[in-house]
């Protein structure tokens, strides 16, 4: 079994206190250290699933891999990924400034997205960023000029749309015909001609493509690897381009419940590297650098979100609600996707279960439903709910509705508490509200 197939942190247990513990910090004391919504990363989590990544494709040797910092972009996060010998997907300038604070190796970053920016851009090749893939047609124009106005050439790779559709929520599949990413298969040689003979300051060294998250099925990873793999010998035949680098994106899925059964790192690397040697021999081409991707996987299983329980409603004959102090804000996923959690008490891990429970969240809106029909023990108002395997967009797709603060987050090893994010007060709040002159109040 590899990480991503654990519902929990790898280091949970119950400690003597009869409660949960992770990375040797007792999680009820660490509520009430940090306060609640808190997020916690385990960082021995983070770092198996890194070895777990290396160890199941160390047989291709040219294999690079790419954190996709979209999942959980912090400095910290960054900073242990880059010490695990990772590079970094990033999809923003905040992204891209972030993994540059936290020391990475710039020429080990990616830059992905659907519309970069001038100024982003500018950005990426100010700081060194050693790809950019680049994802259509005015994208390679405004590229071209910016690079030109450094007297520089980028190093590109070219997204493309492989037209396979995996079955995942319909928002996170990016692979299939009809998507807003990369550019189609009829329009690669087009984009290959005016890279060739109009724009002088990009130099293309390959393709990628990224067909989807929270994958379950391996045998899309072969029939993405036959596609690239077929277009790279293509496009050498035609243009006499002899490409050496596909990047096949992530994607692979998480345990979020009991139910999920997700591949292991260890199943999509067999398919992978299998497919690429069969299809590097079908083909007759060099074989490729290799460039994964991996985001939720890396970062999921590490995390989980401590919240305090409040409030509780009846509904006569109908559903039991109990509300944290957290929800849609700090936690989007139940809302966007319907998304399912697994959760415990962290102050009574082991107490009898009692009755299902529907877990609310406390932002104004119906659909603020974490938790549907969880089996719970005996809820009372300050106990501590423990949500597992948040450690992926979670924190990066906070926001402050309700202008309540983003939560803070805390790193744990080896009995070990770090605040990595501070908790956001009222006067971050309102730190960029702006009263024009007119509208203030005269003394």
């Amino acid at each position: 079994m590899s990480t991503n197939q654990s519902l929990k942190p790898l280091t949970l247990h119950v400690n003597s206190e009869g409660n949960l513990q992770i990375g040797g910090c007792d999680l009820v004391a660490l509520a009430q250290k940090y306060n609640t919504p808190l997020y916690v990363l385990d960082e021995h989590t983070i770092r198996s699933i890194c070895h777990d990544y290396k160890e199941a494709f160390k047989s291709y040797p040219k294999v690079n891999m790419m954190y996709a910092s979209k999942a959980l972009c912090t400095e910290a996060v960054s900073a242990i990924l880059a010490s695990e010998g990772f590079g970094f997907d990033v999809v923003s300038a905040g992204e891209i400034y972030t993994v540059y604070k936290a020391g990475a190796d710039m020429s080990k970053v990616l830059f992905n997205g659907n519309n970069k920016s001038f100024e982003e851009l500018n950005l990426a090749i100010e700081l060194g960023v050693g790809r950019v893939s680049v994802d259509n047609f005015f994208e390679l124009s405004l590229l071209n000029e910016i690079a030109k106005s450094h007297n520089k050439v980028v190093d590109i790779l070219l997204r493309i749309t492989p037209g396979i559709e995996c079955h995942t929520h319909e928002y996170i599949q990016t692979g299939h015909l009809d998507s807003k990413f990369g550019f189609d298969l009829t329009q690669i040689d087009e984009a290959v001609e005016l890279i060739l003979e109009q724009y002088k300051n990009l130099k293309l060294h390959g393709l990628h493509a990224h067909i989807g998250s929270q994958i379950f099925e391996t045998t899309i990873y072969a029939d993405e690897i036959e596609i690239l793999v077929k277009e790279l010998a293509r496009l050498d035949e035609k243009f006499a381009l002899k490409l050496d680098e596909i990047n096949v994106g992530g994607g692979l899925g998480v345990k979020y419940t009991e139910s999920d059964v997700p591949p292991s790192t260890y199943d999509i690397a067999e398919k992978i590297i299998t497919s690429l040697n069969k299809n590097i021999e079908k083909y007759g081409i060099e074989p490729p650098a290799l460039f994964l991707e991996p985001g939720r996987s890396i970062i999921s299983t590490a995390g989980v979100t401590l919240y305090t329980l409040g409030s509780s409603k009846q509904v006569p004959h109908g559903k039991k609600y109990h509300a944290v102090d957290g929800g849609m804000a700090d936690n989007a996923r139940p809302s966007m996707y319907q998304a399912e959690y697994s959760a415990q008490i962290a102050n009574k891990p082991e107490a009898e279960i009692a009755q299902a429970v529907t877990i609310a969240g406390r932002f104004c809106e119906s659909g603020d439903i974490l938790i549907k029909n969880i089996q719970l023990p005996e809820i009372e108002e300050g106990d501590i709910l423990c949500v597992y395997n948040t450690g992926a967009y979670n924190y990066s797709m906070a926001s402050n509705y309700n202008r309540v603060q983003k939560p803070a987050m805390v790193l744990v090893n080896n009995a070990q508490d770090d605040l990595i994010i501070k908790r956001e007060t009222l006067d971050d709040i309102v730190a960029h509200d702006i009263i024009p002159q007119r509208l203030q109040k005269n003394d």
